[in-house]
């Protein structure tokens, strides 16, 4: 089952195109990078697949469902909002800038989601959220708040409040891209426990050692469009794309 799919999507700001007829299929358990240079679109196309951006034209299915079907920005899909919000919550969201709640100490921050959308009981999502910060290393960090955590433990962090909703997709943009290098080895370490475990997982990343070690599809975007999508071996090894070529020689 394709867990996320998009066909023909694409999405202008004002003349700059920059979303291209991007189509892309993600299946269960897979885990996909999309790796790039700047302003190649990645973060926008990770972006569209929870409605953070509204996609001019194309199609998104989530689940095998389609939710979107835009044509001129106008999405023709007639569905009961509370079926295509359903539908998205299965995608959870960790972004390079953390997003944490200043004000809510660690654990206060990963229950707030369940209990006041999943209506979970208080009780109950508080031991949920104390084995989620176990789970991504911040068990000494229950009561902290953002302003006395790490770079690396804000993410961390992050990753935990985005698993406590218990999606059945994770979208990561650019993850690590805030973080001070030494940081970046510690919330790695937890995407890739979560890549063991099953998650399916879309990943925009600059990290290459990553994406060799853990993807099982590598995604190259460049102006707008994915030009390559193979394999790790093979994008990192024998590169087809005479783009993907130039960026790789560059990056690595």
């Amino acid at each position: 089952m394709s867990m996320v799919k998009t066909v023909g999507v694409c999405k202008a700001f004002g003349a700059l195109e920059v979303l291209k007829d991007v189509s892309l299929s993600v299946e269960q358990k897979e885990v996909v990078c999309i790796i790039g240079p700047s302003g190649a679109g990645k973060s926008t196309y990770l972006r569209s697949l929870n409605r953070l951006e509204r996609i001019d034209s194309g199609q998104i299915y989530i689940e095998d469902k389609l939710l979107f079907d835009c044509v001129n920005g106008v999405n023709t899909v007639k569905m009961p909002p509370h079926e295509r919000n359903t539908a998205l919550l299965e995608v959870g969201m960790v972004f390079q800038s953390f997003n944490l709640f200043p004000h809510k100490a660690a654990i206060d921050s990963v229950m707030l989601a369940p209990v006041h959308v999943r209506k979970i009981p208080p009780e109950e999502a508080r031991e949920k959220a104390k084995l989620l910060l176990e789970r991504v290393g911040l068990e000494d960090k229950f009561d902290a708040f953002p302003s006395k955590l790490s770079g690396g433990q804000q993410q961390r962090l992050a990753i935990a409040r985005a698993l406590a909703m218990e999606p059945r997709i994770m979208l990561f943009d650019e993850p690590t891209s805030a973080l001070d290098p030494e940081l970046v080895g510690e919330v790695l370490s937890v995407m890739k426990t979560l890549a063991t475990g099953g998650m399916t997982m879309l990943v925009v990343t600059h990290e290459m050692g990553f994406a060799r070690e853990v993807a099982d599809t590598v995604v190259f975007m460049f102006a707008g469009s994915i030009l390559e999508a193979g394999p790790p071996e093979q994008i990192f090894s024998n590169p087809k794309n005479n783009r993907t070529r130039q960026f790789l020689q560059s990056v690595l």
